[in-house]
């Protein structure tokens, strides 16, 4: 499988282009294939190239959100070596850079200030009115 286009959860499309794909030699098992074979998928997404597509305020997002995945270059990377394959750790890696971006992309909710009901607000000011009667009748004479 070759790298393609990544489509996000919400319809956007990133291009190939965007992404930069390396091979190196994976350790763990393998014996003499692991060694002459470069089954480590290394992916990276430019941030910078895909603000035409996601625009600034989307590419700022996965800057902060994923600051720790950047590289000197400011492009997301992702490795992928769990598999002995080179192909499935291209689906690998590319399945986890979609969920990374997605991830990202998601705006956290706003948080609306409750107010309380009606039948809390009568509560409070029938309290109110039984407090004050019982005051004013501490005071021994009869109102106003």
């Amino acid at each position: 499988m070759a790298l393609s286009d990544l489509v996000l959860r919400d319809g956007r499309v990133l291009p190939k282009e965007l992404f930069a794909l390396t091979f190196s030699r994976s350790g763990g098992p393998g014996g003499q294939h692991a060694n002459k074979t470069e089954t480590k998928v290394d992916l990276r997404f430019d941030v910078a190239k895909a603000e035409a597509i996601l625009g600034p305020d989307d590419c700022a997002r996965i800057r902060e959100v994923l600051e720790s995945r950047l590289d000197g270059d400011g492009r997301v990377m992702v490795v992928s070596s769990e598999h002995r394959s080179q192909l499935d750790n291209i689906e690998a890696a590319i399945a986890r850079m979609g969920a990374l971006l997605a991830m990202a992309l998601v705006r956290p909710k706003r948080r609306k200030k409750p107010k309380p009901s009606y039948g809390s607000k009568m509560r409070r000011l029938d309290e109110k009115r039984k407090r004050s009667e019982t005051k004013r009748r501490r005071t021994g004479r009869d109102g106003d």
